[in-house]
């Protein structure tokens, strides 16, 4: 497909003075690419990648704009001039590539998710109304104050404006501060700024005035806003459309960047960066009723992964431009590919949240899965060619594997991959088989489409044994067999009905009708096991050895499979350590009180243990003196993260 088959994504468009060459965005999202709260090299380079691989537009990650909006450690700062340079270089370099750059102006409110220094800041709100997911009770902001913020926002416009930047986008959305003043369920002032919904747009069209009168009429300014923040208490997509028609009549903004979700409660921030079992482009609808409300141009975002998608989203006119962030993540090329008819070349996201949010949440800075490259620019760059030429053989099929025979392939290296089952994927094959997880096979796709433009020659059903291991003659071996399920020792593993995991979703085991799921790893395979047995009308009762179901995933993710869980019934059990099993009773061991907790009339106990590293090639090239590099799970079992990651620095030693 050429760009004659997307057409519409494809085309130009004018925002203000800024004509744009596509309708491709990277919206603003937290990076942790910052240096000292300031724009660096590292930022620099993760926004050219985008640039340079076909960005219509770029949207920098939210900057505070006042010293009482820090909500994380070390995050960006527009409130001084210091800013300037960083955001300078950075206009320069994503100009140079052809892309418009706006910058996100943040406040967040009662938001708050950590600190600077360890220590719960002071939250500002319109009104001392706590939130219920981070259980901050924010203080009113007095009018002097709101003057002061109001103010700070057109300030630090004005500084993008000298950076060279073509605009700033206002973040409304989420819930964060200017929401807090939309909404009536958190705004009770008695004052100018609140009561009727003229009062309540007040800050937000303050704010816009103020940019306008100092950045000046040919700046441009967005508001991005949530157009059903889908939380209890939270404005609804009725209450969003009077207030867009309200501040977008005052003339001043130039278009609205429309999402879903609010940060203030666990469910409405399922939307923030919405994981794969949510629509795709759900959130279309919200930015076309806002666009035919108001007139003005509207980006939407919300699991927009490929320009299939967006191509029909800005055709049926639900929105002039789609924000299609974590697909450039995944591949910041997307939309060149996309443009020169290389669509099946695209690495087409996943929305595992993995590496990208679950990143930003850990402290990390971003990357992806599939792409570590991501937010490593610097470090990783092009592969460079291979001097000389080797014979690779790599022992595995599953993500590590197919990476590393990519990277070494697209090195020069001839190089072949020897799969023992008759399909490639790995556990990433089971994985697309538990419940809203079918997009994870499209890490198989993936790969296994890099392996094949690299030129890998790819050996399905054969096992790695000395005989074919000398029968290839390999310079070196890159080994990444994988993991066998972990079945633990326990009194009664022999007599008791037991199964494993992988055992249930390749459909060899006989699961009765009542089950206990033992969760070792408070990973997404218990979580997704209870899930799918529950839906599948057994009474489930899950045991985590952890403090929650899901603790050690996203917790996007995590939080929307409690949630399910919940509504099917399942009874969680956390703190429980697996002690033994017998014909119809699994006896389980608080981890904290070490005192017995016994679950009766159970049927099937299924083990999700974690993983056992398969070692035997690891051992046979030890044998046979090979050089060798150990990738992914044989070397201690992960995720696939870790694999993928592994295996692009095995392609890039051999």
């Amino acid at each position: 497909m050429s760009q004659a088959g997307f057409p519409n994504l494809f085309s130009p468009i004018t925002i203000g003075n800024l004509t744009l060459r596509n309708r491709i965005v990277s919206t603003g999202h937290e990076t942790h690419l910052n240096d000292q709260g300031r724009i660096g090299d590292r930022m620099i380079a993760y926004h050219e990648a985008r640039a340079r691989g076909g960005a219509g537009l770029i949207v920098t990650e939210v900057a505070l704009v006042h010293p009482s909006a820090v909500f994380v450690a070390d995050p960006i700062r527009v409130d001084t001039d210091e800013c300037i340079p960083g955001y300078r270089q950075l206009a320069k370099v994503v100009h140079g590539h052809g892309s418009g750059l706006i910058a996100q102006l943040f406040h967040p409110g009662r938001e708050m998710l950590a600190s600077e220094d360890g220590t719960a800041p002071v939250s500002y709100s319109s009104s001392p109304t706590p939130n219920e997911r981070f259980h901050v009770m924010p203080r009113p902001m007095p009018l002097e104050m709101i003057a002061e913020v109001i103010s700070s926002y057109g300030d630090a416009a004005r500084r993008m404006r000298e950076a060279g930047l073509d605009g700033v986008e206002i973040v409304a959305s989420h819930g964060y501060l200017p929401a807090q003043f939309l909404n009536p369920q958190v705004n009770r002032r008695g004052d100018a700024y609140g009561g009727s919904l003229e009062n309540r747009t007040r800050f937000i069209r303050d704010i816009a005035a103020d940019i306008r009168a100092k950045a000046g009429k040919d700046f441009i300014i967005g508001l991005r806003l949530s157009g059903d923040e889908r939380s209890h208490e939270g404005l609804e997509q009725s209450d969003m459309l009077e207030a867009c028609a309200m501040i977008a009549a005052d003339g001043v903004l130039d278009y609205f960047s429309v999402v879903a979700g609010s940060s203030a409660t666990l469910a409405g921030s399922v939307h923030i960066a919405p994981p794969m079992f949510e629509e795709v482009g759900y959130t279309a609808p919200m930015g076309q009723a806002i666009g035919a409300r108001t007139g003005l141009t509207t980006i939407v975002t919300g699991r927009i992964n490929q320009p299939q998608d967006a191509e029909k989203i800005i055709a049926s006119g639900q929105a002039d431009l789609c924000g299609m962030t974590r697909a450039m993540i995944c591949d910041p090329d997307m939309a060149n590919k996309a443009q020169t008819g290389r669509v099946d070349d695209i690495r087409a996201c996943i929305g595992c949240n993995q590496a990208c949010i679950g990143h930003f949440h850990d402290g990390y800075p971003i990357s992806c899965i599939q792409n570590p490259v991501s937010g490593r620019e610097l470090h990783f760059g092009a592969p460079a060619l291979a001097t000389p030429k080797r014979r690779v053989l790599v022992a595995g099929g599953g993500p590590g594997g197919m990476k590393a025979a990519a990277i070494a392939a697209e090195r020069g290296h001839e190089v072949a991959l020897f799969e023992r089952n008759a399909q490639l994927g790995g556990q990433a094959r089971l994985a697309q088989l538990l419940p809203h997880r079918a997009e994870f096979g499209g890490i198989i796709t993936n790969l296994t489409r890099e392996m094949e433009l690299a030129g890998v020659d790819i050996r399905k059903g054969v096992e790695v044994t000395e005989a074919s291991i000398t029968d290839y003659a390999p310079d070196t071996v890159i080994v990444a067999t994988g993991a066998t399920p972990r079945w633990p020792e326990f009194e009664g593993r022999d007599d008791a009905h037991v199964v494993d995991a992988w055992q249930v979703l390749q459909g060899d085991a006989d699961v009765g009708k009542s089950v206990v799921v033992a969760d070792w790893r408070a990973d997404w395979i218990g979580i997704g096991m209870a899930e799918l047995l529950a839906q599948n009308g057994h009474s489930v009762r899950l045991a985590v050895n952890g403090y929650m179901a899901g603790q050690s995933i996203q917790m996007y993710v995590r939080d929307a499979s409690i949630g399910r869980l919940h509504g099917l019934g399942v009874e969680t059990l956390p703190f429980m350590r697996l002690f033994g099993a017998d014909e119809d009773s699994v006896y389980l061991q608080h981890i904290m009180s070490n005192e017995a907790v016994i679950c009766e009339g159970v049927d099937t106990l299924v083990l999700c243990q974690g993983h056992t590293p398969r070692n035997t090639v690891e051992d046979l090239v030890r044998e046979l003196g090979l050089e060798h590099h150990l990738i992914g799970d044989c070397v201690a079992p992960r995720t696939a993260e870790e694999a993928v990651l592994e295996g692009l620095r095995a392609g890039l030693a051999v």
